[in-house]
């Protein structure tokens, strides 16, 4: 019994011995057995091979942890970019809008010969999201929003904000088509005189049927038919037809 003892529980009865007990003694030691006999048993066959699983599960664990941890800081780094990226936007945004609608105030009623026009936010709380009203009033006319207008009226106010900007901040090229189709003459002499000006800076390309506007241009490309079915593309220099004095 030693011996068996020995071998399976891996004890040496002689290093253990016990008084001698009861018979109610060993009764309720043999019932203890018994229970934790079944307690062995529910538990089933044992996994020799836990510890690595466990050891090849906690390298997982450990290497999907610092994944994760490497998301959220990239997370928070993003935020902290888009955060820096707002603050700038909304100020540069309202420094050129106030600029924008400084020069815009000036520019329409020069074009318009006088009136008054302004640009409003609809959400001054919320600069990336708000949106611009045009508020213009003609001359001899009451306050209104810019839809309201002739198609004459929006065209030359839509002048007067494309001009605004390029007033702020020009660009070397500027094409235009067929913007002063809605004006009438005196409209089309005002938008042209703003035109040479502007082209000290900026250089315009104006695509147009209007012959007052043709007659400000420096220089006409246009397109003709000398042949049925073939085009041909002319270009006049108009300073090369300027009138000579009487005394030449």
């Amino acid at each position: 019994m030693r011996e068996s003892v020995e071998e399976r529980y891996r004890v040496d009865l002689d290093e253990h011995q016990v008084p001698e007990a009861t018979e109610a003694e060993l009764e309720r030691q043999q019932g203890q057995l018994k229970q934790l006999l079944q307690r062995i048993e529910s538990l089933g066959e044992v996994n020799l091979t836990a510890i690595e699983e466990h050891r090849d599960q906690e390298e997982r664990y450990d290497f999907l942890t610092q994944q994760r941890d490497d998301l959220h800081r990239s997370l928070e780094d993003l935020q902290k970019a888009i955060n820096k990226i707002n603050r700038t936007t909304r100020r540069r945004f309202k420094e050129t809008f106030d600029l924008v609608n400084e020069k815009f105030q000036q520019v329409f009623p020069r074009l318009f010969r006088g009136g008054q026009a302004e640009l409003k936010l609809t959400d001054e709380d919320d600069l990336l999201q708000s949106g611009i009203e045009i508020v213009v009033q003609p001359p001899g006319k009451r306050l209104q929003n810019v839809n309201l207008l002739s198609g004459g009226e929006k065209a030359l106010t839509a002048v007067a904000l494309i001009f605004s900007l390029f007033l702020i901040k020009p660009t070397p090229f500027c094409v235009l088509d067929e913007v002063d189709a809605p004006l009438d003459d005196a409209n089309i002499d005002r938008f042209a005189e703003m035109v040479r000006e502007m082209s000290e800076v900026s250089q315009f390309i104006l695509i147009t049927h209007s012959k007052r506007t043709m007659a400000n241009a420096e220089t006409m490309y246009g397109v003709t038919m000398e042949e049925p079915g073939i085009s041909k593309i002319v270009s006049v220099r108009m300073t090369d037809f300027q009138p000579q004095n009487e005394t030449a």
